[in-house]
């Protein structure tokens, strides 16, 4: 929840947990199912989702819980997951993203609009945290630069590993006899 002049605007967004990059994000006037629901909507038109390969993890805000969303999970084959009740470290990946934003983000700032605080988030998820902000857990890279890296050695392996086929069909035009082809 960020504090503005027009009331508090309230933040949710999906983070991978394997390059911390946050891969959607969307405010809101109101926390409720509808804002989560077009957080997960942008990270299904943005990424390709393997039905039964992906964990969508949440505390047990009454957003996360609700019927809308977990049909929609459902739905595009996402597996839901929640820590237990009372437990900080369950969810630490999101809780270390809002206390990055607060910190690094918006710290010390006000904003009258929430407008103006959504443009705040925007210069520091996308302008920063993911393309800028050095992780040493990343080996000391950006969570773009991780996934960068990590998506050209995948394709330097997969073009390694490729190896011609002969062909199912020869022709071979030498052979006299059979009208100069044949087919082995």
């Amino acid at each position: 929840m960020i504090p503005t002049g027009e009331g508090p605007l309230w933040l949710s967004a999906i983070r991978d947990a394997f390059s911390r990059r946050v891969v959607a994000w969307e405010s809101s006037a109101h926390a409720d199912a509808d804002l989560v629901l077009t957080t997960l909507k942008y990270v299904l038109a943005s990424r390709e989702v393997e039905p039964g390969r992906l964990i969508h993890h949440a505390d047990h805000g009454c957003q996360y819980t609700s019927v809308k969303l977990t049909t929609r999970l459902l739905r595009a084959g996402i597996e839901a997951s929640m820590g237990s009740v009372g437990d900080s470290y369950g969810n630490a990946l999101a809780e270390n993203l809002w206390m990055l934003n607060k910190t690094e983000g918006l710290r010390g700032r006000t904003f009258a609009t929430r407008a103006d605080a959504n443009l705040a988030l925007f210069e520091y998820i996308d302008g920063s945290h993911n393309s800028r902000h050095i992780q040493k857990r990343l080996g000391h890279l950006s969570p773009v630069e991780f996934e960068e890296k990590h998506y050209a050695e995948q394709a330097a392996a997969e073009r390694a590993n490729l190896k011609p086929h002969p062909p199912a069909l020869t022709v071979d035009q030498s052979l006299p006899g059979n009208g100069g082809a044949s087919i082995r």
